[in-house]
């Protein structure tokens, strides 16, 4: 697999061109008292977020891990995490899939928290210039996820809350040119249609319940953009900017190579991929190629993680 090109370049831009599995139909993401985002482009087309930032970062980080095993999947084992458990040594959550990684409460908060161990790692306190090129070998020890969705360590005694960092990959779903599908039903009560007469409805969840629901229709394209300027800049060697590079692209190619079905009525399918950027020909690695590469590019970096490579902390 030949990543050179991406050496040279300061993004890996990638679209995928969707369409609904069955029909044209989609359900997009909502958001209380607001609803689904639609909105007007520049130009003045009809716009539609279909997933934002912050989900699209939750799965890309849900394809690296084995509910079933608990652990990272195949590819991606000896990478360093940061385990929950609970007193009686069971597990809890981790670093993976905590939606704010290291600066999730369960880490954090414990009862052996692992805040002590960043304030010894990253040495400052409420004052002093903040080194983010320290802090990202930290997170690379203990928690590479971090470095490739961000983190934000909002504790006053650890810099005064100035340690983050932004994503080095983004992703969103959109669709142009969208029209509403509005639709509804029933919810039936057989035993006691009425009852919903009484005003009970909304409380107890008896009677017949009509309902509203608006779907939409559209042209779907899932972004893709990997910050490889900030991956280099945390200066952490060439064999880890290949992993984290490598890493960005397993990422990317596990989530549109597997069934997409982000809510019911959201089932989506991939109809094109095309990468914007680097301009120089590069293409995206099948799934079983970047699989193949990384084992080997981990155990290349195994001595910048810790030992072992899952800190446990209890809560």
């Amino acid at each position: 697999m030949d990543i050179s090109k991406l050496s040279n370049t300061s993004r890996l831009l990638v679209i995928a061109q969707m369409k609904p599995l069955l029909g044209t139909r989609f359900q997009p993401t909502g958001f209380p008292d607001l609803g689904a985002a639609t909105y007007k482009s520049a130009d003045g087309k009809s716009m539609l977020l279909v997933e934002s930032a912050q989900s699209m970062a939750n799965r890309l980080e849900t394809v690296c891990w084995d509910t079933n095993e608990n652990d990272w999947v195949a590819p991606l084992k000896g990478l360093p995490l940061v385990a929950v458990k609970d007193k009686q040594g069971n597990a809890v959550t981790n670093s993976v899939l905590e939606a704010h990684r290291l600066n999730s409460p369960y880490i954090l908060e414990g009862k052996d928290p692992f805040v002590d161990t960043l304030k010894k790692e990253l040495g400052v306190e409420k004052e002093g210039r903040v080194d983010l090129r320290k802090l990202a070998s930290v997170l690379l020890k203990y928690d590479v996820n971090s470095l490739m969705h961000g983190i934000f360590i909002a504790k006053s005694e650890i810099a005064g809350g100035r340690m983050r960092i932004p994503r080095a990959i983004t992703a969103f779903i959109e669709a142009s040119e969208v029209t509403v599908a509005a639709s509804g039903g029933v919810k039936n009560d057989h035993v006691n249609p009425g009852k919903g007469e009484e005003g009970k409805t909304s409380k107890e969840g008896f009677g017949n319940v009509p309902f509203h629901r608006d779907e939409f229709c559209g042209n779907i394209t899932a972004f893709f953009n990997v910050d490889l300027a900030q991956i280099r800049g945390y200066g952490l060697g060439d064999a880890v900017e290949e992993l984290l590079y490598v890493l960005a692209l397993f990422k990317i190619r596990s989530l549109l190579d597997n069934p997409f079905r982000p809510r019911t009525a959201c089932d989506l399918e991939v109809e094109k991929i095309t990468v914007v950027k680097p301009k120089t020909g590069f293409e995206l690695p099948e799934l079983e190629e970047i699989k193949a590469a990384l084992p080997s590019l981990i155990k290349s970096c195994t001595d910048k993680f810790a030992k072992p490579t899952t800190t446990t902390v209890t809560f």
